[in-house]
């Protein structure tokens, strides 16, 4: 079995995560769980989105956590920006890179923005060069990659269309979404060898939510298409609050247990990542989507039980 010897993980819990909650969770918590992550060898982490606050009031402190967070060296803070506006106000923080986010079909474009999946792209265009311009680096997302929730999987002529427009616009870090968890392993396969094939140069990335329990499968065969860029949500939290259904993304402890177990490196302390995802369990009023949280490493020993004495 071919396999990459390191992999590259970004945490987008802060942001992905948090949105889909509903209760509150106060700023001083995100910033000091974001801090927490950046102590862990986390090499990349999504902060938040510059979105309008009655769009998702959960990342209405948007500018306060950008703000406030300590920036540790070596670890690159994104920030995702839906339009031109939230470019401008992300921009002021000087983030490592900005996410732009497109669906790829109209009908879970039109739910996530009010736009066809044409009008977003047209509408990223004048926002490259702004970002170009302050010395920011772009990743441009395909949510909906592997199936969409109105219209199902969209045919692989669509994605090429989509990735032709974000190449044409200079965007070459391009991240394919299972927005809603049904992916399987064999799709994943073929639709990752396909873009690494057609497109060499674009620096590629997967984003896995485990709906069904199928993301860890997954990584493995994208793993084995060759993609080594992965991202993760800490305790498995989010969803897309456009996408009926969907649940959280795969949980980043429980992916890079995995990615140890087998001898893929990841520069992150496992160890350390468990104790942020209990410090998340805190905060949210539910139970998280971890397997480490829930039963630990898996070479975890436990004390043996001493000998008993025969009575009698």
């Amino acid at each position: 079995m071919q396999l990459p010897k390191r992999v590259h993980i970004l945490e987008v819990g802060p942001r992905d995560g948090f949105q889909a909650e509903k209760q509150w969770i106060p700023t001083e918590k995100k910033i000091e769980i974001i801090n927490a992550l950046s102590r862990t060898g986390l090499p990349e982490i999504q902060v938040t989105s510059f979105v309008h606050p009655k769009a998702i009031p959960q990342l209405a402190d948007a500018e306060e956590v950008f703000g406030k967070i300590d920036r540790e060296p070596g670890v690159g803070y994104r920030a995702l920006v839906p339009n031109l506006k939230g470019l401008q106000r992300a921009l002021v923080f000087k983030p490592s890179k900005v996410h732009f986010m497109a669906s790829v079909t109209d009908s879970h474009s039109r739910a996530n923005g009010n736009r066809t999946v044409d009008e977003t792209l047209r509408d990223m265009e004048p926002m490259v060069p702004v970002a170009k311009a302050a010395g920011v680096g772009i990743n441009g997302g395909m949510a909906c990659t592997f199936g969409c929730p109105f219209e199902g999987r969209p045919p692989m002529e669509q994605l090429d269309r989509i990735v032709a427009r974000y190449v044409e616009m200079g965007i070459t870090d391009i991240g394919l979404s299972d927005t809603i968890g049904v992916a399987n392993p064999r799709q994943v396969y073929d639709t990752c060898a396909h873009m690494l094939d057609k497109y060499p140069r674009v620096n590629w990335g997967l984003h896995l939510h485990n709906t069904r329990d199928m993301a860890l499968a997954n990584i493995l065969a994208a793993m084995q298409a060759g993609i080594t860029r992965f991202e993760g949500a800490i305790g498995g939290l989010g969803g897309c609050p456009y996408a009926p259904g969907a649940s959280g993304n795969v949980a980043t402890e429980d992916m890079v247990h995995m990615l140890h177990e087998m001898g893929i490196e990841t520069g992150i302390d496992l160890d350390k990542l468990i104790e942020v995802a209990k410090m998340v369990q805190e905060v949210v009023p539910h139970r998280l989507d971890s397997a480490m949280v829930r039963a630990g490493r898996g070479h975890d020993l436990k004390p043996a039980p001493k000998a008993q004495q025969k009575v009698g």
